[in-house]
């Protein structure tokens, strides 16, 4: 077993027998699984100590006093196993599915990330762990650069610095290459979001001109910049996420949208509870927001199956109608 309780560094076999019960315990025992007085003895002596009951006792005991929730089913065989946790076994396999099912984590990390939350309870609980799950449309990358991506970004938020990057693209034949012919992008990072199963970089692209986002597992050779970040005092990052559909660049304006009464919880999911609403009559209402006007938006009404439509800006609703047209 991995010596990862620091005990070939520890002196006097007090402190080492008190290590090793706390090792066994967290990896050996659980409500389901309790171990017995005789199985400590015995994981002692496989590890050169010799004890007795009595010494059991006290050891659990020193081990409660300073907090370790070690819980006793008293018995004539008194049998213990650790209670609370840090994480408990539903949090670990709802943490597993997110690594699972993240598209910005590959396989190798996947994996690896896993075994480390596996170490987090006990062995028979870590076998729960190890179960399949089938996510939709999930893919997996190939490119770990993303991981120095994400600690570059935020280093560079949290100094106040630029970074600069390479951007990849794919060719008609489902090859990478950069995008621009390698060329640099200067960029002020504000924020890292979340989006559509991916990591996003916004701030200012000199290249751009203006706030732009960025995939970030699509920028290569991300380096730290020496140079003070554009400021950007007004940078919202909330209100930029509720604003930017699947984080396409276009310019927000405010869109007003008839929407049939039970599509209220659609409005309020995605545009928040303090939206602009009033009833149009007793079957529909309408809702002003700040969107984007981008094809995301466009096919986010469209889902609604004419539950939502666009009453203006009428070049919006014509932008949406020739969106409608090109997919008929």
């Amino acid at each position: 077993m991995e010596d990862v309780w620091g005990m070939s560094s520890m002196k006097g076999e007090s402190q080492v027998r008190i290590l090793y019960l706390l090792q066994f315990l967290y990896h050996n025992a659980d409500e389901m699984n309790p171990v017995s007085t005789v199985d400590i003895l015995r994981f002692w002596e496989s590890h050169g100590i010799r004890s007795e009951r009595k010494q059991v006792y006290k050891d659990i005991s020193l081990l409660q006093d300073v907090g370790v929730d070690v819980i006793c089913i008293k018995s004539t065989q008194n049998r213990y196993f650790v209670g609370k946790r840090l994480f408990e076994l539903p949090e670990l396999k709802l943490l597993v599915d997110a690594v699972e099912s993240s598209h910005f984590i590959t396989r190798k990390k996947s994996s690896e990330w896993i075994r480390k939350l596996a170490m987090l309870t006990s062995q028979a609980e870590a076998e729960q762990l190890n179960r399949p799950l089938y996510m939709e449309g999930t893919s997996k990358p190939e490119n770990e650069t993303i991981y120095y991506n994400v600690d570059a970004i935020h280093s560079a938020i949290q100094k106040k610095r630029k970074i600069c990057f390479q951007y990849i693209e794919y060719t008609p034949e489902r090859k990478r290459v950069l995008k621009h012919d390698g060329a640099w992008y200067e960029f002020s990072p504000y924020a890292l979001m979340w989006q559509r199963d991916y990591y996003y970089a916004v701030g200012y692209s000199k290249r751009h001109g203006k706030v732009a986002q960025f995939r970030v597992d699509r920028m290569v050779n991300t380096e730290l910049l020496q140079d003070t970040a554009v400021s950007s005092p007004d940078f919202d990052p909330a209100y930029y996420a509720s604003k930017v559909f699947g984080m396409y660049d276009d310019h927000v304006e405010r869109i007003t949208l008839m929407c049939e009464n039970q599509l209220m919880r659609s409005i309020v999911d995605r545009f928040g509870i303090d939206v602009e609403t009033k009833a149009a009559d007793a079957n529909h209402f309408i809702v002003t927001v700040e969107a984007a006007p981008s094809p995301p938006f466009f096919a986010w009404v469209f889902t609604f199956g004419g539950g939502i439509r666009i009453i203006e800006p009428v070049e919006v609703l014509e932008k949406m109608r020739q969106m409608a047209h090109w997919l008929a």
